[in-house]
């Protein structure tokens, strides 16, 4: 299981409604912050795989709203990816607050879709080789 942390996300007030709580289609971006991040640390940019003719668009979005982010909240978004990449890849995510409070679950199913076909595709051989490390041999 591959796990990595970003933090220091700063709640804008363009993020809010108008009773000042993180407007709920603002935590598919703080996922995809997360998600973005977690693959640069392993050197895997999706930049580049897109440059490549692979996209990765979302297949599902699951999240669950425990506690309100607030304006001005500096949060931190844990990613875990659960398993080795196929067509499908999944990422998990847990959002906290400053004092660590527990606000927001959820996951995301994305898809390896070929740019020029639009078929989908196996996990570029990249991405496999970079989390290989974090899951068992028997894999």
């Amino acid at each position: 299981m591959f796990t990595f942390l970003v933090s220091d996300i700063r709640v804008r007030y363009a993020d809010t409604d108008q009773m000042g709580y993180v407007y709920y289609g603002n935590y598919a971006r703080f996922y995809e912050i997360g998600r973005v991040e977690a693959l640069r640390s392993l050197g895997f940019h999706y930049k580049e795989m897109e440059e490549s003719g692979v996209m990765m668009p979302v297949y599902e979005n699951h999240s669950r709203y425990l506690q309100p982010a607030r304006y001005d909240d500096l949060l931190s978004v844990t990613v875990t990816i659960p398993s080795l990449p196929k067509a499908r890849i999944v990422f998990q995510y847990a959002i906290r607050n400053e004092a660590g409070l527990l606000l927001n679950t959820g996951e995301t199913t994305l898809v390896f879709q070929r740019r020029d076909t639009g078929r989908l595709c196996a996990a570029p051989e990249p991405l496999l080789q970079a989390l290989k490390p974090f899951f068992s041999e028997s894999v």
